[in-house]
């Protein structure tokens, strides 16, 4: 029998407000335990919750950017449940009327083409604690510093196949949230984690299998690990005979399987009813416009002008509309040597490797666009080689100097175009390798491309990479051909 998966996710985004969501508690990372709760986000009696209207801001502001429907009247809920790091024994929460409505994304296929994904809804609530069981033998930590912490939770309807839609959909959440500068969506750190919703059923059949939620999954290479494990753990169970238990699991990365953690609980186990200190919320149909018309370029705007208006392919755009850091750092070495292709093939190239040699990101780049431009600049009125290029951004890396005229004036790798210089160097090389001369004249044409890299290497080498390539290939050819 043939299987097909049905995923759908929830993925909770820590928004970037320096206050927690009903509170004026910090929300900064890494203070010492326990030292952010104050006695609102506990529900300490006589306090009262009074909601954060940048979290308001940021949720409509995503809200927008997924094409979702910003209602008019929002309200908060409280579901209620007892865990060690929620000491009030309820979340509050939206259910009934959240403030991001339906709305989609496209998400890019690797086999070509998109697919539109519907996010059902998302809402707002506070996160909870965080229970610590290491190194208090035996025993559990608690800390409180993340209690009401301001979350989005973005709730997908179950239409993804695979564990690849699903990653490219998280990716493109994560690309939406960062360019709008709602959170960081540190997974490491816990500012975004994702729950993902798995079942199977037989290819063709319309009626959802029973489902198993995956819990708090914080990266991307261990959601497209998780999903395709517990696919092929739950066909297993279904061709053996077997019957998929509703349960929510855990993934564990160093043994590469999801293990059951408890029974999967329905809306009605967690007791929803209104918040009774939050009143309804009526939201102004021109504050969400001032919203959207400060809306920055998305992502997906991005990459249809980096196609459009410079000419990219569609590949080339999709890398480098990735990451709204790395798109305005694209955007600027363009702006500044106006060739976008030359300025795309060496931030994806020459920079990607340096990046990735040093595990960092672009915003710790050690060349500024301006000095990358002046490389890019350099080569295209032919004052560098491709090497020399290279060279002079190594150096620039090493801090070796300020701009790339610095450091060819330096380094004297300044590329020679005078023919007749060059020419001077041909003769020297063809003087002293007549031996090769003679097998390339004697070789059938079509066997003397690979011998020329011979000469060109020895001119290179003679002139110490400062030869025009070009000037070479064309001298060469006519003193061996002629």
């Amino acid at each position: 029998m043939q299987w097909e998966a049905v995923i759908g996710l929830e993925i909770h985004t820590q928004l970037a407000t320096k206050t927690k969501i009903f509170s004026g508690s910090s929300t900064a990372f890494g203070a010492e335990p326990n030292s952010q709760a104050s006695i609102i986000d506990l529900a300490m009696p006589g306090t009262l919750p009074v909601l954060n209207k940048q979290a308001l801001e940021m949720a409509i502001q995503f809200g927008l950017a997924i094409n979702s429907e910003i209602p008019k009247i929002t309200t908060f809920d409280r579901k209620n449940y007892f865990y060690p790091d929620l000491p009030k024994g309820y979340q509050t929460t939206q259910m009934e009327a959240p403030i991001v409505g339906r709305g989609y994304l496209d998400i890019a296929l690797e086999t070509g083409g998109t697919k539109r994904v519907t996010v059902h809804h998302a809402h707002l609530e506070e996160d909870a604690g965080k229970s610590l069981h290491e190194d208090f033998h035996g025993m559990t930590g608690v800390d409180l510093n993340r209690a009401g912490t301001p979350l989005i939770e973005i709730v997908t309807e179950p239409e993804m196949s695979s564990a690849k839609e699903a990653v490219a959909f998280l990716k493109s959440i994560h690309s939406i949230i960062t360019y709008l500068g709602i959170s960081d969506g540190n997974m490491a750190e816990g500012s975004m984690r994702c729950d993902a919703n798995v079942s199977v059923r037989p290819k063709g059949q319309e009626k959802l299998g029973n489902r198993c939620e995956i819990k708090n999954v914080n990266s991307f290479r261990f959601v497209e690990k998780a999903i395709n494990y517990e696919i092929q753990r739950q066909i297993e169970i279904l061709e053996d005979g077997g019957r998929i238990a509703q349960q929510t699991r855990l993934y564990d990365p160093d043994l590469d399987e999801t293990r059951a953690m408890r029974s999967k609980e329905d809306a009605n186990d967690y007791r929803y009813f209104p918040c009774p200190d939050l009143l309804p919320l009526e939201v102004d149909p021109a504050f969400v416009q001032k919203l959207k018309d400060e809306l920055p370029e998305l992502p997906e705007q991005k990459r249809q002008r980096f196609t459009e208006q410079l000419g990219l392919s569609e590949y080339d755009a999709g890398v480098l509309s990735s990451s709204r850091p790395l798109a305005d750092y694209f955007d600027k070495v363009v702006e500044l040597c106006k060739d976008a292709q030359l300025a795309s093939n060496w931030i994806s190239g020459e920079l990607a490797a340096q990046l990735n040699r040093d595990g960092i990101e672009i915003t710790q780049a050690e060349v500024t666009p301006e000095q990358f431009a002046g490389i890019l600049i350099r080569l295209k009125d032919d004052t560098l080689s491709n090497g020399a290029a290279k060279k002079v951004f190594a150096a620039l890396w090493a801090k070796e100097g300020q701009t790339a005229d610095e450091i060819i004036e330096a380094k004297g790798l300044k590329q020679v175009t005078d023919t007749g210089a060059i020419e001077a160097l041909v003769d020297e090389v063809l003087a002293k390798n007549t031996p090769q001369v003679e097998q390339y004249r004697a070789a059938e044409p079509d066997k003397r491309g690979k011998m020329v890299g011979f000469f060109v290497g020895q001119i290179m080498r003679a002139s110490k990479g400062t030869a025009n390539p070009k000037a070479v290939n064309e001298l060469l050819a006519k003193k061996l051909d002629g």
